[in-house]
């Protein structure tokens, strides 16, 4: 079983103790994502159309660092801060995955700061 660290260039500093990406021989878990910028700075402080794009842009930088596409992922777990975002997270999500979207769930949490709006883990196999 081969394990690799996936850590593209201009990643977010870990708020924890965490990996942005772990390959397993063709199996990429991507950790939850929140909307950060390279410095740790929150993108789009109370816009969740601007936090789930962020969002999705920092998953799809982890899969490209592991070799695959976004059409390679198999589910998503989605978290929001407030089920009432569910549409607006929806409109932005559907642009990155237009056909043949992955199975997912999505639920209502709080989430490590205030200002995150959503979180999303990805599951692809490259």
């Amino acid at each position: 079983m081969a394990r690799k660290v996936i850590l593209p260039q201009g990643s977010p500093p870990p708020l924890a103790p965490y990996s942005p990406g772990i390959s397993v021989d063709n199996v990429l878990y991507v950790s939850g994502m929140l909307s950060m910028d390279a410095t740790g700075a929150t993108v789009g402080v109370g816009d969740i159309k601007a936090q789930t794009r962020q969002v999705l842009e920092s998953i799809r930088s982890v899969i490209e660092a592991a070799g695959g596409t976004m059409a390679q992922v198999a589910h998503n777990m989605i978290f929001l801060k407030d089920l009432d975002d569910y549409k607006a997270m929806n409109e932005v999500y559907k642009q990155y995955f237009p056909s043949s979207p992955p199975a997912r769930f999505c639920i209502r949490a709080d989430l490590v700061k205030s200002e995150f709006l959503v979180e999303i883990s990805s599951i692809a196999h490259l």
